[in-house]
């Protein structure tokens, strides 16, 4: 059963990270929409936070993780807000489950097909050898040598945990996801169709959702409302994180 992060009460609304990604990234907005009157599930997806490592890793699996996790606690008509690899895992979940799903937002992600862009990132964190017993500063000093944005070697480092006394590594699954990073591109199938509401999220300053996406999108989603998060790139919730709540608590509760 995948690990999640369980607050509030009323209808259900799970939260999906992305790609090297975990709950914990989404502590604050999983508060708020709690407060706003919501049984809020912040997931970590298999291979991913505390969530169990598995050799299998594609969309097929992660819907299938979802839709055990629903049966197990009893979800009916969830909403459903996928960030990146989590929003592609959504659309796939609305195509393969609509009966489940009332409403869904996809943050910064399409359906089509993304060629495999994280290699410097993996390059850099294959490079740290926690047999050598590095401290959190060692970590970093590695990772500058591969990634520049202070933002993103943040992001990742966040996944670093105590392992045993004096003996850190990595959350995630570093080695199966390095494998298999071509699935987490993959396009949603042709013919596939989610006939509810979903809003597409996109940050101004991102190129991963184009204009000249927006027919296929609405080929796979006809219902389709696509906007835009000012002053954001990829992590629009976590740059924008005001307008980013703003915007799926209008949709959601339209």
């Amino acid at each position: 059963m995948l690990h999640s992060r369980v607050e509030g009460e009323g209808k259900p609304l799970l939260i999906i990270h992305g790609f090297l990604g975990m709950s914990d990234n989404w502590k604050t907005l999983g508060g708020q929409y709690a407060e706003k009157g919501y049984q809020v599930h912040v997931i970590d997806m298999r291979n991913h936070g505390k969530s169990f490592h598995s050799e299998e890793f594609d969309y097929s699996a992660m819907v299938q993780d979802i839709y055990d996790y629903c049966l197990y606690y009893k979800l009916e008509k969830i909403d459903v807000i996928g960030h990146s690899m989590g929003g592609k895992a959504s659309m796939f979940f609305a195509v393969a489950h609509p009966e489940m799903l009332d409403r869904l937002v996809i943050a910064d992600i399409g359906p089509k097909y993304y060629r495999p862009h994280h290699q410097d990132i993996l390059a850099g964190l294959n490079a740290v050898d926690f047999s050598m017993k590095p401290g959190r500063s060692d970590v970093e000093d590695i990772l500058k040598k591969y990634i520049d944005d202070f933002g993103t070697r943040q992001f990742l480092m966040k996944n670093l945990y105590w392992k045993e006394p004096g003996h850190l590594d990595f959350r995630f699954n570093l080695k199966v996801l390095t494998d298999k990073i071509e699935n987490i591109g993959a396009a949603l199938p042709e013919g596939s169709v989610y006939d509810g509401p979903v809003l597409f999220l996109r940050g101004d300053r991102s190129n991963y959702i184009k204009d000249e996406d927006f027919e296929m999108i609405h080929n796979h989603f006809p219902k389709a409302i696509i906007k835009d998060i000012k002053n954001a790139g990829h992590w629009l919730h976590a740059e924008n994180p005001k307008d980013f709540l703003t915007e799926t608590l209008e949709f959601l509760t339209a």
